[in-house]
């Protein structure tokens, strides 16, 4: 009896492999030269992981015998792993549109956030919305991503800033994870901002006293699986004491750090995630040297956010120098009611414009290095043979066209396979022009 697969990609002009000897990330050197086939072809089983990657000669011979439940003639176009967006706040309601025209006048984010919009204004929107309210804005959000390229998204917590409303949004995280075609990987914000009418002490102890347990248990019951653990440690929010509290705490019931530091003010909070075997690190624009040398010797990736420099009018982070000093650089969309980005191909292309990432560097940040700072770079991240079945298939001869036409994903991805089952099929790819 012929043996049955769920999924061939035939004859890719480029099969983007990333990494092809197993590497768990990619640091300057390794990301200089990534591994691409040509004239190749990849087979994924029926249990979602990748079978085969080879010339597509090699691989017709290997599985003349055997059938397939989809084939997809990739002639003239280009196979990537699926993106991986590795910093995302994608469940709240009430979107912050007036704060753009604030941001445009001139307004800071702290100067917004201290007059109780920012964060505040979308935990109070977050908290008075339903639960079914949270999860349907939820899978849209996630819907569009998925159509820019991205297969594993990491998604935060984090409007609720109490109990009862964190909750809430884990279990509209959660509800995600096990009824879509999308990885996720779920993390716990809840200290996103001091709640009014606490200290930043009171909500710190509130969290490890209360809310950190209330995880565990839910935890032991299967009913919520969180993987990360995350602080907004800053200047006015919370301190680096407070932030190492939370943290280790965190990380005591088993989560894995996975923090933002050093945004708008240098806290110290890359020396802090070092110490402590943070798996990465968010924002960065106000790191120290001393802080990226320890990031680099703990192996602590780096998530840069390009989009929120951006917006906010801040300086870039230094990616060029974390590079050099060999740390692990990720790439994050920072998708919040602040930073409205769905789409890793637009952040790729700003992190090579304005923080001077080459295409090959942007392409693994936002791959197999995005999956290392979320602790899934074993499955996801690249194409190698027993990996999950996560591909971008686009309507190029070069990989190159993803990061080169900005904004230009929509004409230009033509699937978005999740365990080898199509997810998105773009149906204007076949009539019209990516060029």
């Amino acid at each position: 009896m012929a043996e049955r697969h769920r999924l061939l990609l035939e004859n890719a002009q480029q099969l983007v492999l990333v990494c092809g000897r197993g590497e768990e990330y990619l640091r300057l050197e390794g990301a200089a030269s990534l591994a691409v086939l040509r004239a190749a072809s990849l087979v994924v089983g029926l249990d979602g992981c990748i079978k085969a990657v080879g010339l597509a000669d090699v691989i017709r011979n290997q599985f003349s015998r055997a059938t397939f439940e989809r084939t997809i003639d990739c002639s003239g176009k280009c196979v990537l792993p699926g993106l991986v967006d590795a910093h995302t706040h994608p469940v709240w309601a009430g979107d912050r549109v007036h704060e753009f025209a604030m941001k445009l006048a001139g307004a800071s984010y702290m100067e917004i956030h201290q007059a109780g919009g920012g964060i505040h204004f979308t935990v109070e929107h977050t908290r008075k919305a339903t639960e079914e309210e949270l999860f349907s804005t939820f899978k849209h959000r996630l819907e569009r991503m998925r159509r820019a390229g991205s297969t594993l998204v990491e998604c935060k917590s984090g409007y609720g800033l109490n109990l009862e409303t964190e909750l809430k949004m884990l279990r509209v995280i959660e509800r995600a994870k096990q009824s879509m075609d999308i990885g996720i990987s779920s993390t716990y914000c809840g200290a996103h901002s001091v709640p009014k009418g606490k200290t930043a002490t009171e909500a710190t102890d509130d969290i490890i006293n209360n809310h950190l347990p209330k995880l565990k248990e839910l935890k032991l019951s299967g009913e919520i699986h969180v993987n990360n653990i995350d602080v907004f440690c800053e200047k006015g929010v919370f301190d680096l004491e407070s932030t190492r509290r939370i943290l280790q705490a965190g990380k005591d019931i088993g989560l894995q750090i996975n923090f933002h530091g050093d945004e708008l003010h240098p806290m110290k909070s890359a020396e802090l995630g070092a110490e402590l075997g943070a798996r990465a690190i968010s924002h960065l624009e106000e790191v120290s040297d001393e802080g990226i040398m320890a990031m680099a010797r703990a192996k602590c990736a780096a998530v840069l956010l390009p989009t929120t420099a951006y917006m906010l009018r801040l300086k870039q982070p230094q990616a060029r120098k974390m590079l050099e000093e060999g740390v692990i650089v990720a790439l994050g969309s920072d998708f919040n009611p602040n930073a409205y980005c769905f789409s890793m191909p637009m952040v790729m292309h700003l992190a090579c414009v304005n923080m001077k990432m080459s295409m090959n560097e942007a392409l693994a940040a936002a791959t197999i290095n995005a999956a290392y700072a979320l602790g899934k770079s074993d499955t996801h991240g690249s194409i190698e043979t027993g990996k999950q079945g996560d591909l971008v298939i686009i309507n190029s001869s070069r990989w190159e066209h993803l990061i080169y036409q900005f904004g230009g994903h929509e004409a230009l991805i033509d699937y978005v396979i999740v365990k080898g089952k199509v997810v998105y099929q773009n149906d204007r790819c076949g009539t019209m022009s990516s060029y």
